[in-house]
């Protein structure tokens, strides 16, 4: 893993959006890419409730963002309730039009245009959660409130809560 290592259309773009948001934490890339929340954790050694998966939706057909921990699975069909809609896992021509980023690497930020974002509650839990930087290779550091700020997003359970 190493720090600003090499350059990306896409990475560029999500760390002049943290910059002009006033974020610090530098991306980190990995020699091989992370694209899952549990290989993200295993190479930064972290728990994998500490990585945001940044994961596009379609809401009653309209991209949304739901930022959730990597310990949770979008219930698709009680988060559509709560959102008022029906919820569908976008496809890949989606998520880059929404995004102009590949699956496995989007970032929360860096979009062509702002995406309705809700952020996962869980990730409150964790003092520092790791983010995709806009390439399958690569990471940033943030934290819940962070996320939320960045990204104007809601703070949002993404599934009920055990025994509901």
């Amino acid at each position: 893993m190493t720090e600003n290592a090499t350059s990306h259309p896409s990475v560029t773009r999500v760390v002049d959006q943290l910059r002009a948001g006033g974020v610090g934490g530098d991306v980190r890339w990995f020699d091989d890419a992370t694209p899952t929340a549990v290989h993200a954790a295993e190479a930064l050694g972290v728990d994998v409730g500490a990585i945001a998966n940044s994961l596009i939706f379609t809401l009653d057909g309209e991209p949304v963002l739901v930022l959730t921990s990597g310990s949770h699975r979008v219930d698709t069909v009680w988060l559509g309730a709560q959102l008022g809609g029906k919820l569908k896992r976008a496809d890949a021509a989606t998520v880059r039009t929404a995004t102009g980023q590949v699956i496995g690497g989007v970032a929360p930020v860096g979009h062509p245009q702002p995406v309705r974002t809700f952020v996962d509650t869980a990730l409150a839990g964790y003092p520092e959660v790791w983010a995709a930087a806009g390439h399958p290779n690569t990471v940033f550091p943030t934290s819940f409130e962070e996320l939320v700020r960045l990204t104007g997003g809601t703070p949002t359970a993404v599934e009920p809560e055990p025994g509901n």
